[in-house]
């Protein structure tokens, strides 16, 4: 439960859901109005505790407003951290009819990123994707957004190529396995 309340504290701060304190009892009626409503869902003792954590971790920073208004916004260390939890959330969308073009994934990621290597196979067999050799997975539905973010996120571009093709050597195997009858 404690690391979903902080899983949703980052994620609402990423989108841009301002969260902000004051001095001034004018300004905090102020900030108060706006705060979205899932902010109001989360214990305000919980909410200042994480917020804390978040600071202490670098996480997050604060900046003061000229009206007196500090601010709390994501450091770069907290942006990598709150698109590391959006990674869990990715799905690749089964349309109702297959297009019948296989969607393959290629990567050749050096030594030195070995933990984003067996983070990108990891999460390639989470969505679905059928391994064709060890380093070369395949999908039948549109999913070029879902591996650019993925990417993006273990920072992995230069050694990724994504590819489309119309037919697979014994791709009857792969027709199967994804159920495409």
């Amino acid at each position: 439960m404690r690391k979903d309340v902080r899983q949703k504290i980052l994620l609402l701060l990423f989108a841009g859901a301002a969260l902000g304190f004051s001095r001034s009892p004018k300004n905090y009626f102020k900030i108060l109005e706006e705060i979205p409503k899932a902010w109001k869902e989360i214990n305000r003792n919980r909410l200042y505790r994480i917020v804390h954590e978040f600071y202490n971790e670098r996480i997050i920073d604060y900046k003061e407003d000229k009206d007196g208004i500090v601010r709390i916004v994501l450091t770069k260390e907290g942006k990598k951290k709150a698109l590391q939890f959006q990674i869990d959330e990715i799905k690749i969308k089964k349309p109702t009819e297959w297009d019948s073009i296989w969607r393959i994934v290629i990567f050749d990621i050096p030594e030195k990123k070995k933990k984003a290597r067996e983070a990108l196979r990891r999460k390639l067999q989470e969505l679905g994707f059928k391994k064709l050799q060890k380093s070369v997975f395949v999908h039948p539905f549109e999913c070029e957004d879902e591996i650019d973010f993925i990417v993006e996120v273990f920072q992995i571009r230069p050694y990724i190529r994504f590819i489309r093709a119309t037919s697979i050597t014994n791709e009857e195997q792969f027709k199967i396995k994804f159920k495409l009858f």
